[in-house]
This record gives structure tokens, C-alpha cells and sequence, in this order.
């Protein structure tokens, strides 16, 4: 049979977000792919993931560039199909089902890679449109006429020209305006523009690979206002990014660099004020003499156990944790405020604030309190290198229960963490600094960090909290002491 065109939409990647932004493509046009072959990486707002295709055939066109923004849903890229064959995978637009499907069965939603998208409905077109999309594609037969996505592919248009009376013979003739091709942007910047009568054609995008976003909108608004001032409040040439959304290097005198609030940026900024400004904080610290701690990781590096594991003060911290919540429940549970309920975790999903270049990130060790010293440094030594290779999975970055943030590494002593959305506690663990100590009753060089504890008063009372924090405490303090508790 002769191949078809099946189109692939951006499908939601079960994480619930809306849409999702292409990164790089790994084919290209006139590519053989095989069925599930990774062909793209795209961004949500946590975490950049690779997208297999759901066809076996030959990529006939790229809806979208990278650096573009996706809505779920839109399609994203089409492939020359054998017989319309669609190899075994699925879609929000992968098998679309023809005129006579549609009379033989309702429409319904089909599963995407990972989770669900949009719902198909069934068409109310005419049969005959709905058979044409499915035309074989053959060399007496045109392929169908594709469809532009968010930010199609830049193509050649001819700006509007008000007709003015010829040049003077005895002037030189000004040369005819030549083709500009079409500004990238999204449709609610397009929208914007058009409602504030800017030419987006006159403006310079600061976004990934020259992207018009609104900021250069507005700036371009502001230029405009500012006696017709071209560029003024908006980035000249020089500091318009590079591909990879990296901004160029500023022209002399330049005094701001405006750069697009998307991505993990977004998310963590959306996450953090809907915490602070939901959940009631209380923050506590102790300080803690961690010099029994310490020996001990300089006892276990030595160790025929640990030999091949780098035990690090965050897995000690994160041991006592686990430890002090089964005395401690209260601090491992959440508030579901539609149901008007306490729910309680008889698990943990411990949560470590990572540092990446795409931002930060709180991917989390499942089933945490099953693991013992060696399990969890793996466990966090594996979560942390993937997290810095921008290779952390969605479902990594959900259904954590309780949090640690390791300020000590940047030399930080103690702070005011933000709880992690849905969690009731986060810890802070500072920097181990030598300092005189009382020990023994005198005064002796010790090694000493300060815990900080963040925790919702709708779920933990001050009382629990300062039991659980003491019981870490304890357990830094005299490892020996978890026998007590155990």
C-alpha cells in the first residue's frame, strides 16, 4: 500500500501541564525512524524528556522548531506512513480514524506515550475531507496540505506597501522593499501586538533562537511611546539571544538583560508563592555538635562495606530523617483541602533540593525509609547526577512527602526554607564548621552544624516539630543513640 500521512500532537506527559516546549529535534525532514525511537527532547515545566515516536515510517515534516512553546495537543510533526500502517503506537493525533471509522464507532480518548491528551471528538466534518487527509500520498497524488503549528516554520511574506507617486527621473530609484520572513512568536504574543498596533516584523526577539516574546512587545510599545526612539527600552542587536535562549554578549553601556520567565523557572516560582501564601510557615533551628557524625564517615570511608560508596553528611542526615519520622508521623503528611482531610503517608518520598543549570530542582527518593546508609548514598549519588544531566523523569519530581536542602554545600549556616507544595516539612542542613564548643563541661575546637526545620502549623503543632528536629538532633549528635529510638 502507499504510504499516508499520519500527523503526532504534543501529548500531555501525565504531569497535567498544558503545554510544553520543544528543545531539539533529533531527526529531520526526510529521517527513517523507527517505532518508538527517541526523535525529540521537550521541556515541562520539571523536567526535559525525551519523546519517542509512535510510527515506523519517514519524517515528512517539522511543525515546530526548537525553542518554541507547544500547546498539548498541537501537532508537533508528521510522518510518511507504509500503507498507513501506524507500527503499534498512539497518539492525541497519532491513527486518526477516517469518515466510515467515525460512523463504525464513537470517538474516543485514546492513551498517549505517558498519560492521557485531548479527547478526540468525533468529526462533524464532511466524509469527504475526512478521506482526504487520508489520501494515499503517491507521485500522481500531492500530499495534504499541512498545517501551521504555534510557530510554524518561518516562510517569505510581503509586508503591506502604500502606493507612492514615482521618484523624479533625475533621482535614484529606491529599490523595492525585499521579502521578510515571517516574525517567530506565539499566538498570544501575535494577539498582543496586533491589539497595540506594534509591526513585529520591526521587532527583535530575546527569546531562544530569536523568539518575539511579550516582554520585547512591551518594550517595543515603549520604544514606540518614547518620541519613536527605535529599540530604546528593548534590546539592541548585540544583546538579542543565541540559539539555546543564552544571551549574547551585551553592547557596551548596556544596563539590563531581559530574559524569558518559562520552564523550571516558571514552575518553581509558581510553586513557591502558592506555598508561602497557603501554607501557614513556622521555622525552628538547632544547633548541633556533629563531631561523633563526622568520625564516623571518616571511619566508614575506610571500611570494606563502604569501600566502593562515598557516605556524605546529607545521607547521614537523611537516615536520622527517615528515623525520626516513625517517631514523628505528624511531619510526613500532607492537607487535602478539597477533601478536608489530613492525609498521613505510612511511606517517604524524600525530597533533595538539587541545584541544576536548568534551575532548581526536587526530585525524590521513593520508599526512602526502606533503605539503609549504603542504599540511600546511592540512591542520592544516582538523584543527584541525573538531576544535573537535565534527565530527571516526571515522576521523579512527584509524590514527594518531606524535603532536605543542603545550603552547607555553598557555605550557608542556616536559613528559612519554603516548603515544597504538598508536604508539611522541608529541612535545611548548614555548613560543618569547626567552632569552641562546651564539651565535657569545657571548651573544646568541635565540629558543629545548625539544622533549619520549615513545617505547615495546620499539620504539625510546635511541639511535634521540635521533637522531630530534636531527634535528628540526637542522632548527629551520638550516632549510638538510634539504638534507643529504633
Amino acid at each position: 500500500m502507499a504510504p499516508v500521512i499520519k500527523e503526532f500532537r504534543l501529548p500531555d506527559l501525565g504531569e497535567g501541564l498544558t503545554e510544553s516546549e520543544i528543545v531539539a529535534w533529533h531527526v529531520a525532514v526526510g529521517d527513517t525512524v523507527e517505532l518508538n525511537q527517541v526523535i525529540a527532547d521537550v521541556e515541562t515545566a520539571k523536567a526535559v524528556v525525551e519523546l519517542p515516536s509512535p510510527y515506523a515510517g519517514v519524517v515528512a515534516k517539522l511543525h515546530e522548531q526548537p525553542g518554541t512553546v507547544v500547546e498539548v495537543g498541537s501537532p508537533i510533526v508528521s510522518f510518511d506512513v507504509p500503507g498507513g500502517d501506524s507500527g503499534g503506537g498512539s497518539g492525541a493525533g497519532a491513527g486518526k480514524a477516517t469518515a466510515d471509522d467515525d460512523d463504525a464507532q464513537p470517538a474516543k480518548r485514546e492513551p498517549n506515550l505517558v498519560g492521557y491528551g485531548a479527547a478526540l471528538e468525533k468529526s462533524d466534518r464532511p466524509a469527504r475531507r475526512a478521506r482526504r487527509s487520508e489520501t494515499p500520498v503517491t507521485a500522481e497524488t500531492p500530499a495534504p496540505a499541512e498545517t501551521p503549528g504555534l510557530a510554524a516554520t518561518p516562510v517569505p511574506v510581503v509586508s503591506s506597501v502604500t502606493a507612492v507617486p514615482s521618484a523624479p527621473a533625475d533621482e535614484p530609484s529606491v529599490p523595492a522593499e525585499a521579502p521578510r520572513e515571517r516574525p517567530r512568536s506565539t499566538p498570544p504574543v501575535r494577539k498582543l501586538a496586533r491589539d497595540l498596533g506594534i509591526d513585529l516584523t520591526q521587532v527583535n526577539g530575546t527569546g531562544p533562537q530569536g523568539l518575539i516574546t511579550r516582554e520585547d512587545v512591551l518594550a517595543a510599545q515603549e520604544g514606540a511611546a518614547h518620541e519613536g526612539a527605535a529599540g530604546k527600552g528593548h534590546a539592541t542587536p548585540e544583546a538579542v539571544s543565541q540559539p539555546g535562549g543564552a544571551p549574547a554578549s551585551s553592547a557596551a553601556g548596556e544596563r539590563e538583560t531581559r530574559t524569558p520567565i518559562k520552564g523550571v523557572r516558571k514552575h518553581t516560582a509558581a510553586a513557591m508563592v502558592a506555598s508561602a501564601f497557603t501554607a501557614p510557615h513556622v521555622t525552628e533551628f538547632l544547633t548541633v555538635d556533629v563531631t561523633a557524625s563526622m568520625e564516623l564517615l571518616a571511619r566508614l570511608k575506610t571500611s570494606r562495606a563502604f569501600a566502593d560508596v562515598r557516605i556524605t553528611p546529607l545521607a547521614l542526615v537523611a537516615k536520622a530523617l527517615c528515623i525520626a519520622l516513625d517517631r514523628n508521623p505528624t511531619l510526613n503528611s500532607r492537607w487535602d483541602e478539597a477533601a478536608q482531610e489530613i492525609v498521613q503517608h505510612h511511606y517517604v518520598n524524600l525530597g533533595i533540593a538539587a541545584a541544576t543549570p536548568r534551575g532548581l530542582m526536587v526530585p525524590n527518593i521513593k520508599d526512602a525509609q526502606t533503605l539503609g546508609l549504603r542504599g540511600l548514598a546511592d540512591a542520592l549519588k544516582n538523584l543527584t547526577e541525573t538531576a544535573r544531566a537535565g534527565k530527571t523523569s516526571p515522576a521523579d519530581l512527584s509524590g514527594g512527602t518531606i524535603s532536605i536542602t543542603n545550603v552547607g554545600v555553598f557555605g550557608i549556616d542556616a536559613g528559612t526554607p519554603i516548603l515544597n507544595p504538598g508536604e508539611a516539612a522541608i529541612l535545611a542542613m548548614g555548613s560543618v564548621r569547626k567552632m569552641p564548643w562546651e564539651y565535657k563541661d569545657e571548651i573544646a575546637l568541635r565540629q558543629v552544624m545548625t539544622l533549619s526545620l520549615s513545617f505547615d502549623h495546620r499539620l504539625v503543632d510546635g511541639e511535634q516539630g521540635s521533637r522531630f528536629l530534636a531527634d535528628i538532633g540526637t542522632i548527629l549528635q551520638d550516632p549510638g543513640m538510634v539504638l534507643t529510638m529504633v
